[in-house]
């Protein structure tokens, strides 16, 4: 085993406990910020409820009444919502009503000059209306949980209402009107008078301001209760008046939310980032594996720098290299020992032992080695100068069987020849032989032997 394999089983092994790290942090706590695809983020909903003339912050209507306390006179008021959370705390909702609003003045009575031009109640029927609100989680009191049960809202938006009031001369809205919204009225109470009404179903802008509840009853369905104070731009909401103000009213609504999507994900809504961080704080098991976790890193980390040691820089590390302080410059074996190469052998003058320094190969390899570069970039330089010939001979150890062998030495001599070729050598002047085990320069008995043994060697 050289440097490099040990770098190599070094890194993937801190890239195992990295990566078990991050599956077991993924594994113990929730990915709140992760994005909203993770999560439930489409709701529709159902409500119904009663009206009333008056808001909570006071004020007065157009007709006249007073209403800093809560009239005895209601009307019904029902709709549908369509929700889109963007965030635990934020959402945007389109929500459409219709239904009626009462009021009247029960202090007043008398001729008609003195009593709102002879009506005493009002009644305004909203065929539609229609609003986009902004809707803002206030919070919830139970924070501490993993997900949420019960959450506070508040919402504001600004919608168009189509709407048409009636007006009567006795406070149980019945009988014959005294006013409607196509400008008639009635002749027995203001004789001559004459007036001109507005438009059927005329269109009023309003905002509406309201606070509520939400409470989760499944992982679909929520129960949600609000209260709404709804502001128009309209001084004749309620028909006409002495008074100029702007008509208002509230809504007092209960409903059931559906969210939409897979099961598989958690509602928006109710996701609770700070009970999940909480959660992570005080989870000892999670704690304890962390610092487990660290203690493995920190003892590889240690491993890693004790098995890179390198002194005498010839690419064995210290821990394996069995000869150290080897000269700069000097071919190691696999055990950091100076490889024995063999003297060519001359006959009449004529080498017939290797050319140069032998390429060798690690074990059950045909991978040149980068530091044999060197010698085959000038072997080729020589050979492209001169236009000679050479011819490689191919060697393998003596582990494994024979045909093994033969096929390994030529695969050897192929991938000499082969960066030969590509660096200009004309393929016809290099002959590549494999050997097989024949020639072993060493004793295939020992490892040292062995790596000397696999080899090609450069003949001219």
């Amino acid at each position: 085993m050289n440097y490099s394999t040990i770098k190599k089983t070094a890194v993937a092994a801190s890239l195992v406990a990295a990566f078990g790290f991050a599956e077991v942090a993924q594994a113990q706590q929730p990915t709140v910020f992760g994005g909203r695809s993770q999560y439930r983020t489409w709701s529709i909903g159902v409500h119904g409820g009663i009206t009333a003339p008056n808001v909570l912050t006071g004020g007065s209507n157009a007709f006249g009444q007073k209403v800093g306390y809560f009239q005895n006179k209601v009307g019904e008021y029902y709709g549908l919502t369509i929700r889109k959370q963007f965030s635990h705390l934020f959402g945007l909702e389109l929500e459409g009503n219709r239904g009626r609003i009462k009021t009247y003045n029960h202090n007043v009575s008398g001729p008609a000059s003195e009593n709102q031009f002879g009506a005493q109640s009002a009644e305004v029927n909203v065929d539609w209306s229609g609003s986009l609100n902004g809707v803002f989680q206030l919070g919830t009191i139970d924070f501490l949980r993993r997900e949420n049960a019960v959450n506070f809202f508040a919402k504001v938006g600004f919608g168009v209402l189509a709407s048409n009031p009636v007006q009567y001369g006795n406070n149980e809205f019945t009988g014959t009107p005294v006013w409607n919204n196509e400008g008639n009225w009635g002749s027995e109470i203001f004789g001559d008078r004459t007036a001109t009404g507005d438009r059927k179903n005329k269109l009023t802008g309003f905002i509406p301001v309201g606070v509520g509840a939400k409470f989760k009853l499944s992982e679909v369905v929520a129960l949600n209760l609000g209260y709404t104070m709804n502001f128009t731009d309209d001084n004749r909401f309620y028909g006409p008046a002495r008074t100029d103000y702007k008509g208002r009213f509230s809504t007092v609504t209960g409903g059931l939310e559906f969210t939409l999507g897979s099961r598989d994900k958690e509602n928006l809504t109710f996701a609770n980032p700070v009970a999940a961080l909480y959660d992570e704080l005080k989870d000892n098991t999670l704690r304890n594996e962390v610092e487990a976790l660290k203690q493995r890193v920190s003892t590889l980390e240690g491993t890693v720098d004790l098995l890179s040691k390198d002194s005498d820089g010839d690419g064995v590390s210290d821990k394996f290299d069995k000869c150290p302080n080897t000269p700069a410059g000097e071919q190691v074996d696999g055990a950091g020992c100076p490889i024995k190469f063999p003297e060519p052998q001359v006959v009449n003058n004529v080498a017939t032992g290797s050319y140069a320094a032998p390429i060798q190969f690690e074990f059950d390899s045909s991978v040149l080695k980068t530091e044999s570069y060197s010698t085959l970039d000038r072997l080729a330089k020589e050979l492209r100068d001169n236009n000679g010939s050479v011819t490689l001979d191919g060697y393998a150890s003596a582990e494994g069987s024979e045909a093994y062998n033969q096929n390994l030495s030529q695969d050897r001599a192929n991938a000499v020849k082969q960066y030969l070729v590509n660096a200009g050598v004309a393929a016809a002047k290099v002959s590549a032989n494999g050997k097989g085990e024949s020639n072993p320069v060493a004793s295939n008995d020992t490892e040292a032997g062995r790596v000397q043994n696999r080899r090609v060697e450069i003949k001219k």
